[in-house]
């Protein structure tokens, strides 16, 4: 600025000079004559105008040598001039194109030639927070995982590539299976930046995943507030995680603590079963019978269940099986043609030994809806009234072969579970065990719980001569499988209470 300012006065001053000596020259009537060394040289006008520019010419000349040699000199020793600045449009065009090469080789899959490309630019360039992010995803692409890692951890250090470098870092640990640190640093990088949809997901999942449900419940609550999730979903998943939680607690002995979750998730969704059955279970502990049955009787409207009929029995598990017919009778009136209750007014009337009414109650589900469970009770009541046991034996074989019926299935895998889980054991995903109706091709075969009683009824006529002789070998050892298996009798403590 200084040195503009200086070349402006002495251009000024210069100017006025030529002038003054114009007009003096022009004042000379014998134009001007210099004496040099004794001798003496004449110009005339015309010569003096042109000697006064070519001086300044020559001035002009001078003053851009010295510009130049000043502009050396400030490169030499490091100070920012035209020269430098030129290298460094240079360097920087070379620099971007490179980026620009490496960011193309990577879309293409080309992870060796990127790697190389933006080596080079971050070499060329004094922009980290680009070249370390192109060259840590060229890095992953080549599978150069660990100068991948080294990047994303110098990220850390600017504050501008911070939550990069740790969702970089996390992303790498997710890949490897460390999910205990995954989780460590989707938490940090969520206090960061929490409105990030993606960030949200993947720390609800490896929460949910790890069964930190509070945490979870915390993150639902962040993608609520920023519409992340629709209104149902957010609502069916807070429903899960306060149930998730309830259920945590009571296997630890809180009960008094698991009731706020509890009656949080059957106020949520009501016709949620496993989330009636906590609140029932919950609400018995505490000593309040008719708020758990009025929670099982609420859901069974909705949609019954097995486990509701089975929770509803567990309320008065001393009963006969006529009082506790007699106590099952409104809930019935509710939807009576569904399978469910169909099956649910059998086994109560075969407990009461009265068969006429179980077989009414039962009616054409056998033809309509053959299932394991509706083949047994058939069975039953055909025992129960007398049948040969040729009879008998061929509702069974049915029956072994018939569909499961109903069950807690994984929507996403497709494993079958005996217990609804809020994260499916056989890929940790969320919220997709369900109650599913699985088609006949993938239906699996076992034995019912409600086949036990008539199986082990069989069983034990297994020494009377005509049953051995009428009894096919195959079928028989199949029964006794079925009925050692240690899972059947798992299943089957959940339906003995109903029909006790």
């Amino acid at each position: 600025m200084l040195w503009s300012l200086l070349k402006i006065v002495l251009f000024v001053v210069l100017v006025t000079a030529a002038a003054f000596g114009v007009l003096y020259v022009i004042d000379q009537d014998g134009g001007l004559t210099v004496s040099l060394g004794g001798r003496e040289y004449p110009f005339e006008p015309i010569e003096v105008l042109v000697l006064l520019v070519l001086a300044m010419i020559a001035f002009f000349i001078l003053l851009k040598v010295a510009g130049l040699l000043i502009a050396v000199l400030r490169f030499l020793t490091g100070d920012e001039t035209a020269i430098s600045r030129f290298f460094d449009r240079n360097r920087e065009r070379r620099g971007f194109n490179a980026l620009a090469e490496a960011m193309m080789m990577q879309a293409s899959g080309d992870g060796k030639t990127a790697l190389v490309k933006a080596r080079k630019a971050d070499r060329l360039l004094s922009r980290p927070e680009l070249t370390r992010l192109v060259t840590a995803q060229a890095a992953e692409e080549a599978g150069s995982r660990q100068e991948a890692e080294e990047q994303y951890k110098a990220m850390l250090e600017d504050p501008r590539t911070r939550f990069v470098g740790i969702h970089g870092l996390m992303r790498q640990r997710l890949a490897m299976g460390e999910t205990e640190t995954a989780l460590k640093l989707a938490e940090k990088a969520f206090a960061i930046r929490p409105k990030h949809s993606g960030l949200q997901s993947t720390l609800f999942n490896l929460q949910t995943e790890q069964g930190q449900w509070a945490g979870a419940r915390s993150t639902l609550s962040t993608q609520m507030r920023t519409a992340a999730l629709p209104k149902d979903v957010a609502n069916r998943r807070d429903a899960v995680l306060s149930l998730a939680d309830a259920r945590n607690l009571m296997a630890h002995g809180n009960i008094a603590e698991a009731k706020e979750p509890a009656v949080d998730a059957n106020r949520i969704a009501p016709g949620f079963v496993p989330a009636a059955v906590t609140v029932a279970q919950v609400h018995t502990a505490n000593g309040s019978p008719k708020a758990a049955q009025r929670a099982l009787t609420k859901a069974w409207k909705m949609e019954p269940h097995p486990e509701l009929a089975e929770a509803l029995a567990e309320l008065e598990a001393g009963e006969s099986p006529a009082e506790r017919r007699k106590r099952f009778e409104p809930l019935l009136r509710f939807h009576r043609d569904h399978p469910e209750a169909r099956m649910l007014g059998a086994e109560l009337a075969i407990a009461d030994e009265d068969f006429p009414a179980a077989r009414r109650a039962l009616g054409d589900l056998t033809e309509t809806h053959p299932t394991t469970r509706a083949l047994a009770l058939q069975a039953a009541i055909a025992k129960g009234e007398g049948a040969e046991d040729r009879d008998v034996r061929g509702l069974l074989t049915r029956a072994l072969t018939a569909p499961r019926g109903p069950q807690w299935t994984c929507s996403n895998c497709r494993a079958v579970h005996a217990r609804w889980e809020p994260v499916c054991p056989n890929c940790d995903s969320f919220d997709t065990v369900d109650w599913l109706d699985l088609p006949e091709a993938t239906a699996t075969h076992a034995t019912s719980a409600a086949m036990l009683p008539v199986i082990h009824g069989m069983l034990e006529q297994a020494d009377a001569p005509e049953a051995e002789e009428d009894a096919d070998p195959q079928i028989v050892e199949e029964q006794a499988a079925s009925a050692e298996d240690p899972a059947a009798e798992t299943d089957g403590a959940r339906e003995e209470p109903k029909a006790s």
